[in-house]
């Protein structure tokens, strides 16, 4: 047999034995037919040794002219073998088939290429048909490396643009989709709903002259800061007055003077404010809780809280509030999937189907609200007219209630009244239920500070 570079595809028999003289007198035809067909160069059939007890191995091995003519014999003969193999002799024999080719770069001959490195199915052409992978094991260039990691975010028809797009303009188009069946061209939902609201946090809250304060140089004062300075020294001079005249002792600023920008007001009283003072909570005040939240919150337990909270200006609990946002929102989303399911009883939906609406409305949510950040600072920087700024948020903003009605019309299918009706009484669950997650976010953030 000739040594081609084209590819080969090979086939193998597993015979029970009380049929083997049957079966090759079929392979000594099925080789000259498949001879007649165009693209195939050679077509052998060899006997093998060993194999499962009580059957013999045939392997016949077709040797095609490009990966064309392969593509061809696959759709066609190939295609073909199992259903002729299964009318002439039935279970008594069983096929098994892969493609050979010669590895030119390693020197590995067509019949020790290996199965697919990831999965173990057997290959049929240059990606496995279990799992996708490649068929070469090579190692990948660079150039490669970085295509592979950026080629969604700049490839027109990848997923990720396919995804984005009809979230942003086509309401409940993905959610439609996804429940006819049509997913593999879009990214899963789960997934885009982490990648977006990944996307928000780091554009609403990440500051990276306060993140990698190192790499920035210092700025010089703001023109705020000076104007504070400003104010201090001219309050300064006139507590210095004062001084002199005997109606304020020392030079140390007292704390009933609050100075700010455009001066500072002065208050006299005989009480003096400390933070201990404002902090001190009454037993009474909490007799009307309810017992289990009574023993958590014990008037110790408040004031002690009020206190640092006092202390850092509130800093540290609102840090922790934005770290618990993330897990309210995402309790959220099953929540509001209970209450699709109630509006919709006779919709023959599964929960899980009403918890993927929400997911792609979230996941939407997050976007455009990342959309108006972005946009805000660039309008800061190209110095775009505030008002031009101001009514492309708010149309923007309005885009929001619109897009999620359209999207109930689209998965629901209902008329535009009931719809409406049911639009509002999901608006004023999503209203409380938010609150609702937004105030035990600030609680459990004001107990862990």
């Amino acid at each position: 047999m000739t040594n081609p570079s084209g590819p080969i595809y090979e086939v193998t028999f597993f015979i029970d034995r009380d049929v083997a003289d049957d079966c090759d007198r079929w392979l000594e035809d099925h080789v000259r037919n498949a001879l007649r067909e165009p693209g195939i160069v050679d077509c052998n059939v060899f006997q093998m040794t060993g194999g499962e007890e009580g059957r013999v191995r045939r392997i016949c091995l077709h040797v095609l002219a490009s990966d064309e003519a392969l593509d061809d014999f696959l759709d066609g003969k190939g295609t073909d073998l199992d259903n002729e193999l299964d009318a002439e002799f039935g279970d008594q024999i069983s096929i098994r088939g892969r493609i050979l080719r010669e590895d030119q770069s390693s020197g590995v001959t067509p019949e020790s290429s290996p199965d697919c490195l990831n999965c173990g199915a057997r290959l049929r052409g240059q990606y496995c048909g279990t799992c996708g992978q490649r068929s070469r094991s090579r190692l990948i260039s660079l150039w490669e490396l970085i295509s592979d990691a950026f080629g969604d975010l700049l490839e027109i028809d990848s997923r990720l643009w396919q995804t984005l797009v009809p979230l942003l303009n086509r309401p409940g188009r993905l959610t439609h989709d996804y429940l006819q069946g049509r997913r593999a061209r879009y990214m899963p939902p789960f997934r885009m709903y982490l990648v977006l609201s990944l996307l928000f946090f780091v554009v609403a809250f990440f500051d990276p002259r306060e993140e990698l304060g190192l790499l920035f140089e210092p700025q010089p004062e703001s023109a705020s800061e000076e104007a504070a300075n400003e104010a201090e020294e001219k309050t300064q001079e006139v507590l210095d007055q004062l001084a002199e005249e005997g109606i304020v002792i020392g030079d140390k600023l007292p704390e009933e003077i609050d100075v700010d920008e455009n001066g500072f007001n002065l208050s006299f009283g005989d009480d003096e404010t400390t933070v201990d003072s404002d902090c001190n909570i009454d037993a009474s005040d909490m007799e009307d809780m309810p017992d289990w939240l009574a023993r958590r919150l014990t008037p110790e337990r408040v004031k002690r809280i009020c206190e640092r909270t006092r202390l850092d200006d509130g800093r540290a609990l609102i840090d922790n509030l934005l770290d618990n946002i993330p897990a309210a929102l995402i309790i959220l989303l099953p929540l509001m999937a209970f209450v699709l399911k109630a509006l919709y009883p006779l919709s023959k939906r599964y929960y899980v189907e009403h918890l993927l609406f929400f997911v792609h409305f979230h996941a939407f949510f997050f976007l455009i609200l990342s959309l108006q950040i972005v946009f805000a600072r660039l309008a800061a920087m190209l110095v775009i007219p505030e008002a031009i700024v101001v009514l492309t948020l708010v149309a923007v903003s309005f885009y929001i209630p619109v897009y999620l009605y359209i999207s109930m019309r689209r998965v629901y299918g209902q008329g535009r009244l009931i719809t409406f009706f049911k639009y509002i009484v999901l608006v004023i669950a999503y209203a409380i239920g938010f609150f609702s997650t937004m105030l035990a976010a600030l609680a459990i953030a004001a107990f862990s500070i």
